[in-house]
């Protein structure tokens, strides 16, 4: 069987979405088992609040997904491929809140571990299953999925085309695509970066709202519902940015445990992510859509 893994193409994602194991430290899994239990968890019994902070790694949290399954008038039993999965968190939602049956695609290793892990952990191994694979070459069937789920991952991937070909191949006649993804804005001054999906140029791979419409319509997708929901994504990027620098650890002020966030993932760099795509969103550089396209 042909491996669904460019392994070449993977290293930058494994790089940046496992920046502290790409230095040679400690394994992601291994990092977040060992933050669970200095915060007083165990870490094969958790609960979704508990895992909120490393498990929504995308604008809005819980909350965005929320509103892109309601965009999208999930109902329960659907067959849902959440491309982009990271750690499963929109997964062990949709199966949570929507009785979604939900299979997680993501090109990162350590990514897929820690998603089934938290699913066992949280008792959603049931509803949901990760895949390691490339989202233009899956390893699914034809018309096998109802609805393909992006959350922050087509920035991600050059050849967007190929992998929105891949998706009309899964999807069953009229099945639709949900997309909730940065695209560029109108000042075209070089992005601030790192920002969470990139630490280089080479790896960022916005596009404008118009490219994108224009790929999905080319690639066979008609557009139902697109909204612009930059203003709210900045509000929340803003108020997030205030509570992770106060809790950025100080010398002279050390801090019990706290449950696991995002910077476990990200390495150091984590809180200048964050205000850089703050800066981004407010300068125009980036926005954000969120939207839903069906199968023509």
């Amino acid at each position: 069987m042909t491996d669904p893994v460019d392994r070449f193409a993977a290293r930058p994602f494994i790089a940046h979405y496992d920046a502290p194991r790409a230095a040679g430290r400690q394994s992601l899994p291994a990092r977040l088992r060992d933050a669970f239990r200095a915060a007083g968890c165990d870490p094969e019994r958790l609960t979704l609040d508990e895992i909120a902070g490393i498990d929504q790694l995308h604008l809005g949290g819980r909350r965005a997904s929320r509103s892109l399954a309601a965009l999208g008038g999930l109902t329960p039993g659907q067959r849902v491929l959440d491309v982009g999965c990271g750690t499963g968190g929109a997964s062990r939602l949709l199966a949570a809140e929507f009785g979604s049956e939900v299979t997680g695609l993501d090109i990162t290793p350590a990514f897929v571990e820690v998603a089934a892990w938290l699913s066992r952990a949280t008792g959603y191994a049931e509803r949901t299953r990760f895949l390691c694979a490339d989202a233009a070459r899956v390893p699914l069937p034809e018309a096998s999925m109802d609805v393909v789920w992006c959350q922050h991952a087509l920035m991600n991937m050059p050849d967007a085309a190929t992998v929105l070909a891949e998706w009309r191949r899964l999807l069953v006649p009229g099945g639709r695509v949900l997309l909730h993804e940065p695209v560029a804005g109108d000042n075209d001054s070089p992005l601030r970066l790192p920002v969470p999906w990139a630490r280089e140029v080479a790896t960022s791979h916005l596009r404008s709202r118009e490219a994108l419409e224009r790929l999905l319509a080319a690639g066979g997708f008609v557009s139902e519902t697109v909204h612009d929901v930059s203003k709210s994504a900045l509000d929340w990027r803003r108020k997030h940015g205030r509570r992770e620098a106060s809790d950025a650890p100080q010398a002279s002020c050390p801090t019990p445990p706290t449950l696991p966030g995002p910077s476990l993932i990200f390495g150091e760099a984590f809180v200048e992510m964050g205000r850089n795509l703050g800066d981004n969103l407010a300068a125009d550089r980036v926005r954000i859509l969120e939207g839903g396209w069906r199968k023509a």
